[in-house]
């Protein structure tokens, strides 16, 4: 069977204009299917790591939620920042500390003009559902929401 090569994806700097760009963001382990990132230690260090990030202005967080083997997230991102060196940082700080081994690249798309925020948002919301690993969105017990006062650890 012939070896499938992926396309390198184009991670450089985009224009996003005043407030920023919006990414949907997914990072998986390298080897999908084991339980790599659901477990309360490691789960805590990548949500610990992604709210440093937000409070120290490197990302602007909407959601961050993590799956067994993967992890997708809500970013923004200032025009004068490159997405590419944020996910580089993050993963090699979630290697180093947390032990995790992850795919060489991440899968990224900017939110554009209409396109609904919210719609994303609930679709990855209900992405351990899909997978049926819980039967309710609310029941998954490790994501990271913002809300008006902070980030919540878990929702």
């Amino acid at each position: 069977m012939p070896r499938t090569v992926r396309k390198q994806l184009d991670h450089t700097t985009h224009f996003a204009g005043r407030f920023g760009a919006i990414y949907f963001v997914t990072i998986c382990c390298q080897q999908r299917g084991l339980n790599q990132l659901y477990r309360e230690q490691t789960a805590s260090v990548l949500v610990d790591a992604a709210r440093i990030y937000h409070e120290r202005g490197r990302w602007n967080l909407t959601l961050l939620l993590i799956m067994p083997d993967h992890l997708h997230a809500l970013i923004g991102v200032d025009g004068q920042s490159s997405l590419s060196s944020l996910i580089r940082d993050y993963k090699r700080i979630m290697a180093k500390i947390a032990g995790v081994t992850w795919q060489r690249n991440f899968f990224d798309h900017r939110l554009r003009h209409g396109e609904s925020l919210t719609e994303k948002f609930a679709y990855i919301c209900q992405n351990p559902v899909r997978a049926g690993l819980v039967g309710a969105e609310d029941a998954w017990r490790y994501r990271l929401i913002p809300d008006l006062n902070g980030l919540q650890r878990f929702r």
